[in-house]
């Protein structure tokens, strides 16, 4: 087997250079962590070696966190204590050395990277934008299991150190070195030879690392160094994770319990602490079903769209984009982000003015948050041009439709624009409803036409969700999805249909609980009762969010599509029909300031209601159970239908797409943790209540009677 560790001695000091063979990333596999001992067991030995680098081999990563594979042979919490324990004492030994080790750090420094460097007696890092150093193991259900919980809150502070740890936020090197996270930054060019004459430095003891907090200001040296400050504000820490979560996620109080064990007890006790919470967590069905997303977005990241061979993508160069309003400038402002100049048209000069401002608003949030420089700024912001004609989209690439959602609207701005277009040009629908085949029809060249529907605000919401037709050609969809991906989006293709995947089944679950109203339900109940069950709002806050007029209008096209079974409730209805939009209109079913916040329910909606303000008490449970298998049986019908590719990419689309909570994995993934007998049999009571809305998808049906599971019951989470 090829080595991953280099080592090259340059005046007494030890360079150990990382580069995982056939590897794009470096990341904490069982070999690796056998060569770093044995690497430290040659150093230790060596007499001429005075100090020790560590670096990497890669271009863009220092070391990426652990082999999740590793992860999915773990049977027991046991087994994965042990782990844990074992990676303490590697860096242990590490952070014991008599010789001083120093971290050169350029590229993605995550998890057990950052773990590993904060081990090292010094760190040094790269001012480059690939330089990230995060711990993000609460977002795969786990915590840090090799020593963070206990070091990093003792280098940067208690507080800093949560918010790290709990949130799994990026921090970039200058913002790091702001922190004391690491001890000096650098440009690349010289990153190596500092770090060289840093080691030399450290060993002469002409230089002491730094190791205590830095800059916490007065307020945080009151809180973090006496028992009743810390106190504070782990149970202000505690109640944020609550109000956050809801108590869906386990990690991030195991993490909490780990660092204040370390406190309170000492270091000892809270390594102990950290890996059996590890060992607890790595094992929990909550950490299975995010690992689970891990490994299917990473799937996705590699996926054409198309079966392969899939032919190449062509370079979008300039993106046109019609259509200046909230979707098209939501578009181009992250497509400038990505360097593609935009060609941004509206039929006056007054709308594409509004549209630039737009872009020129999310990208000002990113200089705010130093996320990007005001050079870069204006950089990415001279990249959008306005038009109220169709002056350059001859040379577009590709041209994004963002129209209003009006099939007669959508045809005429086609017919406008497709003989403009280069013959290999892509042109996509941002349409969240309208078939695509049905804007097709009066394209001259069919073939090049897709969907690509984005998710509002299109510059946060992570999903895309490309939809072709059975004339889309294949290098318009790799094209389409390679795009998508350069933008940062999850992209997901799925085959043409009314409502396509995500608005079909969001539909299924917002009209049941619309129909849950019609019943007496009142309006916070049915959204505390699924914000319970892990939805991030409710689906009446969610309808006022969306406009309930788009509602209204979604509601109409799947009704015609697929008959009773879709058909708006009553409660709806006469909503859209009063006019009320929504928090867009500062008026929906519930109250708005002028700011757009939400001030509790309107409570002069319920004259509009059936039942009027008389409203009845209904069971949680029940409205989790009609709403959620509603959505569930809608996703399986999609899969059965052909609309679905695959039962992953309908998990993700959920997930990332429609807000289906992440620690239950996906519709399909939840089918599978209660077993689709029980749902079927679940779906059959419901349609015996109300006959032809909960029939079993055929699908289920059939998984039901061979006994079967969508995905493995044991090992690699994908088939």
């Amino acid at each position: 087997m090829t080595a991953a560790l280099t080592l090259e001695h340059v005046d007494g000091i030890a360079v150990v250079t990382i580069d995982l063979p056939g590897e794009p990333v470096n990341k904490v596999t069982a070999a690796l962590r056998a060569e770093f001992a044995a690497t430290f067991d040659r150093l230790s030995a060596d007499s001429a070696v005075r100090g020790v680098v560590l670096a990497s081999g890669k271009p863009d990563t220092w070391l990426a966190g652990a082999d999740i594979d590793e992860f999915l042979t773990l049977q027991t919490a046991g087994e994965a204590e042990a782990l844990s324990r074992s990676g303490q004492a590697l860096l242990a030994r590490l952070e014991s050395l008599d010789i001083p080790v120093v971290a050169a750090i350029h590229g993605a420094c995550l998890g057990g990277g950052l773990e590993t460097a904060l081990a090292c007696r010094y760190r040094i890092a790269s001012d480059h934008p690939k330089t990230v150093l995060a711990l993000p193991e609460v977002q795969l259900g786990l915590i840090p299991g090799a020593g963070g919980t206990q070091r990093l809150p003792r280098l940067i502070g208690l507080q800093r150190a949560l918010d790290m740890i709990l949130s799994s936020r990026n921090v970039r090197a200058r913002k790091a070195y702001q922190m004391g996270l690491v001890d000096e930054l650098v440009h690349p060019a010289i990153l190596a030879d500092v770090a060289i004459d840093r080691a030399r430095k450290l060993a002469d003891k002409t230089l002491v690392g730094r190791r205590s907090p830095k800059d916490r200001g007065a307020a945080g040296v009151l809180l973090e160094d006496n028992p009743l400050g810390r106190a504070l504000v782990f149970r202000k820490a505690r109640e944020g994770v609550e109000e956050k979560t809801h108590g869906h996620y386990p990690a991030p109080f195991a993490a909490l319990q780990a660092i204040q064990a370390g406190y309170e007890k000492g270091h000892d006790a809270g390594y102990q602490a950290e890996a059996r919470a590890f060992g607890e967590m790595a094992v929990s069905e909550e950490s299975k079903q995010l690992v689970f997303l891990f490994f299917a977005t990473t799937a996705l990241k590699k996926d054409p769209g198309v079966d392969e061979p899939a032919p190449e993508p062509h370079e979008v160069d300039t993106l046109g984009i019609i259509g200046a309003g909230f979707m098209g400038a939501g578009i181009a402002s992250v497509a400038v982000q990505q360097g593609t100049p935009v060609r941004l048209k509206d039929t006056d000069t007054t709308r594409v003015s509004r549209g630039i401002a737009a872009v020129s608003e999310v990208l000002r949030g990113r200089v705010k948050k130093k996320q990007i420089t005001r050079l870069q700024y204006d950089d990415q912001l001279s990249l959008a041009g306005g038009t109220v004609d169709y002056a350059g989209f001859g040379r577009a690439t590709l041209v994004i439709e963002a129209v209003f959602e009006d099939l007669s609207l959508k045809h005429r701005v086609l017919r406008e624009v497709e003989p403009l277009l280069a013959p290999a040009a892509v042109y996509a629908s941002n349409t969240s409803t309208i078939p695509i085949t049905r804007i097709a029809e009066v394209a001259s060249r069919p073939g090049r036409v897709l969907g690509m529907h984005f998710f509002s605000p299109v510059h946060k919401m992570p999903l895309l969700e490309v939809i072709v037709t059975p004339r889309t050609n294949s290098d318009a969809t790799v094209t389409a999805v390679a795009y998508g991906k350069r933008l940062g989006k999850t992209v997901i293709v799925v085959n043409d249909a009314p409502g396509f995947y995500t608005t079909r089944t969001l539909s299924a679950y917002m009209n049941e609980a619309g129909r849950l109203l019609d019943e007496g339900a009142a309006i916070e109940s049915v959204d505390a009762a699924l914000t319970t069950f892990g939805f991030p709002v409710g689906p009446i806050t969610l309808l006022d969010e969306v406009g309930i007029d788009v509602g209204g209008k979604v509601g109409q096209v799947l009704y015609e599509a697929f008959g009773e079974r879709m058909a708006s409730s009553e409660s709806l209805r006469r909503v859209v029909e009063s006019g009320r939009t929504g928090r867009k209109g500062k008026k929906g079913f519930y109250q708005y300031d002028d700011a757009g916040t939400k001030n509790g329910v309107d409570f002069s909606v319920y004259e509009l209601l059936p039942n009027g303000a008389a409203r009845v008490e209904l069971d949680p449970v029940e409205i989790q159970q009609r709403c959620v298998l509603a959505m569930v049986n809608e996703a399986l019908r999609c899969l059965e239908e052909g609309v679905l590719r695959s039962p992953r990419d309908g998990d993700v689309g959920a997930v990332f797409g429609i807000g289906f909570p992440p620690f239950r994995g996906g519709p399909f993934r939840y089918v599978d943790s209660l077993g689709a007998g029980r749902v079927v049999d679940e779906l059959q009571a419901l349609n015996d209540r109300f006959p032809g809305r909960f029939e079993p998808a055929g699908v289920l049906v059939a998984k039901a009677r061979a006994r079967e599971r969508f995905y493995p019951a044991h090992g690699h989470p994908l088939p």
